[in-house]
């Protein structure tokens, strides 16, 4: 029996089939991006909502994908690991991207997790308690230092609480991605220090930022 669930994690599944967050498999079908959304599944009268049969077919046929591979990743029993190739990585390796591609978009889904194709592989040591999706970011360009230098490795953990003084990558809605130091966050604004004083302190309403991680640690 298919039930609402079943049906947004078979699009999910299929997304990461396809190295796509949710949004980037909508736009590869000739979707609205927001189609796939969290937000769109469910009504703000608390009542779910169904992608219609029309935008199951786009995505197919964007995929090439059947009608019964599409309820196969809705079975509840399949295969849980994530497709050869997708993220997270093998342990012991996570996905590094420099800063200048990570201001392209369709690197990250929509929580700010690694996403798509064009991530190279660094070697990270794994541990126990390091969470899926966490990534690496190179320093390119000197508007880090004294702190990060150029070809510096920032390992970064999205979904992570973030506190004032945390070091930070933030990435706006319209693409930049910079690395700095939380101030302070409210649930309207944040408030960002430069790393380096010859670059100006930002501020930004929430809804200019796409999201924020924090940095867990560098190589230097």
């Amino acid at each position: 029996m298919f039930s609402h669930d079943r049906i947004w994690a078979a699009i999910d599944a299929l997304a990461e089939r396809h190295r796509l967050s949710p949004s980037g498999l909508a736009r590869r079908a000739g979707l609205d991006p927001t189609s796939f959304n969290k937000s769109k599944r469910q009504g703000v009268d608390g009542r779910q909502r169904w992608p219609s049969t029309e935008s199951i077919a786009k995505v197919l046929d964007a995929t090439g994908a059947s009608i019964d591979e599409f309820f196969t990743l809705s079975d509840p029993v399949r295969d849980a690991a994530l497709p050869q190739g997708a993220f997270p990585p093998q342990p012991g390796s996570i996905p590094l991207l420099g800063f200048a591609q990570a201001g392209a978009g369709g690197f990250f889904d929509d929580g700010g997790f690694p996403a798509g194709q064009g991530w190279d592989v660094v070697e990270f040591p794994a541990s126990p308690d390091r969470k899926a999706g966490v990534y690496a970011l190179e320093v390119q360009g000197d508007s880090m230092l004294p702190l990060y230098r150029d070809g510096d490795v920032l390992i970064v953990e999205p979904g992570a609480q973030v506190r004032r003084g945390d070091r930070v990558v933030v990435k706006t809605r319209e693409g930049e991605v910079m690395a700095k130091v939380l101030h302070r966050q409210s649930p309207r604004s944040i408030e960002l220090v430069s790393l380096n004083p010859e670059h100006p302190n930002r501020n930004f309403d929430m809804d200019e930022v796409d999201w924020i991680a924090r940095i867990i640690w560098a190589s230097q």
